[in-house]
């Protein structure tokens, strides 16, 4: 943790992704909590005019509160150490690793963490006809907040009409049946389990609008299920390389024990609002959302 002195933030949010609007949520509550934790916040809607703009206000910490592709995906960070600006999360490599569902798989698969079988295949071939058999799940390959997530459940008499929005490579995986957990790491430590519950899919919907999932935590979970979680996290963080918050989503079907535990991502920048999932955890563990938005704060630097 750095010893200089933080005066000025910029809060960087918003962005030209496909998660802009949860990206301008996160970064209000942050530049909010920020403020009353003292500091000097300028928030930043991040456009292309972006260089000029933290050019001009001159911050000693950008904190990135932007989701989704170029704030995510190491683009902005590459901008920031080209700056030379210290900030929030995770570096280049591990952004845009995690960013690659694919790439950031055959990571976890090196580390021997448990993943789901997937290939990658063209739009068109999804639409025309089922890759894999059902049940299989659809998703573009460098997106997140189940942004493009299309379930084809078995029986289903064919494939997915995919949106043309969606991008001409996509990553076809098997379904994991059971149950939605999540564990967020900070500074290299698990925090703790949640179990997500939902009425149906865990997508857009249900991770963004009220009343879509409920959040238990810590998860009731059997005792060596519950340590796998935090092992598997901690070790997918450092596989990828991540700094400061990470938080990784897990599938667990409950018939087959920590057999059945299979790890669907990481993300490296999570959900920041308090009640946000990795900011949830903190806060169970005795850490105040003001203090995890300073923390990360003070974690920040550049070459990360």
């Amino acid at each position: 943790m750095s010893s200089r002195t933080v005066n000025r933030i910029a809060v960087l949010k918003g962005g030209p992704s496909a998660e802009r609007e949860v990206s301008l949520v996160s970064g209000r509550e942050c530049a909010v909590a920020l403020r009353e934790e003292g500091f000097e916040v300028v928030e930043i809607d991040a456009g292309q005019d972006l260089a000029a703009r933290l050019l001009d206000v001159q911050p000693d910490v950008v904190f990135n509160a932007l989701h989704g592709r170029w704030g995510e995906d190491g683009c902005v960070q590459g901008l920031l150490e080209w700056m030379r600006l210290p900030y929030t999360h995770s570096g280049v490599l591990a952004s845009s690793l995690a960013m690659d569902k694919e790439r950031s798989k055959r990571t976890f698969a090196n580390a021997k963490l448990p993943v789901a079988n997937s290939i990658l295949v063209s739009r068109v071939a999804a639409s025309n006809a089922h890759p894999m058999d059902p049940p299989y799940v659809v998703k573009p390959n460098n997106e997140g907040s189940s942004v493009g997530v299309y379930l084809i459940n078995e029986g289903a008499n064919g494939p997915a009409k995919l949106s043309d929005d969606m991008p001409d490579i996509v990553m076809v995986e098997a379904f994991v049946r059971g149950r939605e957990l999540t564990v967020a790491v900070m500074d290299d430590k698990a925090l703790m389990v949640t179990d997500i519950l939902t009425t149906g899919w865990y997508d857009y919907d249900a991770k963004y609008v009220e009343g879509g999932s409920t959040h238990v935590v810590p998860a009731d979970l059997p005792a060596d299920v519950f340590a796998a979680c935090l092992d598997i996290a901690e070790r997918a963080h450092k596989a990828l390389g991540c700094k400061g918050v990470s938080r990784a989503d897990f599938r667990w079907d409950d018939e087959n024990g920590v057999d059945g535990l299979i790890l669907l991502e990481v993300n490296t920048q999570p959900g920041m609002t308090p009640t946000s999932l990795a900011p949830e955890q903190a806060a169970h563990c005795g850490i105040s959302f003001g203090k995890f938005c300073r923390w990360l704060v003070e974690d920040a630097s550049c070459a990360r």
